[in-house]
């Protein structure tokens, strides 16, 4: 059986991340929530809800990862405590935790290095993804496969990837082109990938990054510089 663990960036989450925490399958061993500097109950209500607390005080999505991956990787001192995948999810309740098994299936079963839970249409709920984010994706994703020939349809924060393979991106952004890096590295390094569709509704509380003007602006700005720096490199 895999040993599976989550980490979950959180910002002022309290009024969702216990729903996210108490929806994931048992199969996992252990939820790693980093709060990014809260100033609300996340922490508390995140540790109530049986998760492992660390705080990030500098702010940014891609900080919260990776302080993630330092505790994971000193816990993995301990080979009996080295995950084999790692799964990250947004602590607003806009994914379904329940469907990490479909996530991590193409892993355990088929032996894939890296899978995106695709936010299809057909599977959204309505609102739940704002316009610029909407196109946004589009073009990273269709930049992607006009420089890399990529399959990739979104850039979906539910995402799962064998540790080692996670380990060897030496990831590195701080703040919000934390998604992208990571599937352009993958493309860059040839990792086997693969996207399941998934169901995405509207999350508790207002986007950090897509509900202002600044926070999509500075995201569109990250996610196309990365995109442009790996293509000509």
């Amino acid at each position: 059986m895999s040993v599976i663990k989550v980490i979950i960036p959180a910002y002022n989450e309290e009024a969702s991340i216990a729903n996210v925490i108490l929806d994931i399958p048992s199969v996992v061993q252990e939820v790693v929530v980093v709060s990014n500097n809260s100033t609300d109950n996340t922490e508390q209500y995140a540790e109530n809800a049986g998760a492992t607390v660390l705080k990030e005080p500098q702010k940014g999505y891609g900080y919260a990862c990776l302080k993630g991956m330092e505790y994971i990787a000193k816990q993995s001192q301990n080979i009996e405590k080295k995950p084999d995948i790692i799964v990250f999810l947004d602590g607003d309740y806009s994914d379904y935790p329940e469907q990490l098994i479909e996530l991590i299936a193409p892993i355990e079963k088929q032996g894939l290095d890296f899978v995106i839970g695709a936010r299809v249409k057909r599977l959204r709920e309505q609102g739940s993804m704002t316009p610029q984010q909407v196109f946004g994706n589009w073009l990273a994703t269709f930049l992607m496969k006009l420089f890399f020939n990529a399959r990739f349809t979104d850039l979906g924060p539910f995402r799962a990837i064998k540790y080692d393979k996670l380990l060897g991106l030496k990831m590195e952004d701080k703040t919000y082109g934390w998604t992208v890096e990571m599937q352009l590295k993958a493309l860059k390094q040839k990792l086997s990938y693969t996207e399941i569709p998934m169901k995405y509704r509207n999350r508790i509380g207002v986007s950090k990054v897509s509900g202002t003007v600044k926070g999509s602006v500075m995201a569109g700005v990250k996610i196309l510089g990365w995109i442009f720096k790996y293509s000509f490199k």
